[in-house]
């Protein structure tokens, strides 16, 4: 399979108390563990860049399959796209059977 893009980071000082920065600086973040795990917060930490990541791309596939069946995400047929873009999404197929993942549509969570 040919290479389209490659991304890349650098982190020094880990997840409680560490930088993180893109060779194009894109990205440039203080990590800190959270509050809620004990830490002083202030800062970005793993879980939250990676929940930006997934829904970032899930919004790409959930509207790439809206387009390709001609259909806008309202009622019943959202919950149908949100299902389909769940099984096509890279970062679903990354996580799948490794993480939960609740899919809502419009407030409503969606049975398995």
């Amino acid at each position: 399979m040919k290479v389209l893009y490659i991304a890349q980071a650098r982190v020094t000082g880990g997840r409680a108390n560490g930088h993180g920065r893109t060779p194009d600086g894109e990205i440039d973040v203080d990590l800190r563990l959270p509050k809620e795990l004990g830490g002083a917060g202030g800062g970005a930490n793993p879980e939250q860049l990676f929940a930006v990541g997934y829904a970032g791309c899930f919004e790409t596939v959930l509207s790439m399959v809206g387009q390709r069946e001609k259909l806008d995400a309202d009622g019943e047929r959202a919950a149908r796209l949100v299902r389909e873009a769940h099984q096509w999404c890279p970062f679903s197929s990354a996580t799948r059977g490794n993480i939960d993942v609740a899919l809502v549509v419009n407030g409503v969570p969606l049975a398995d």
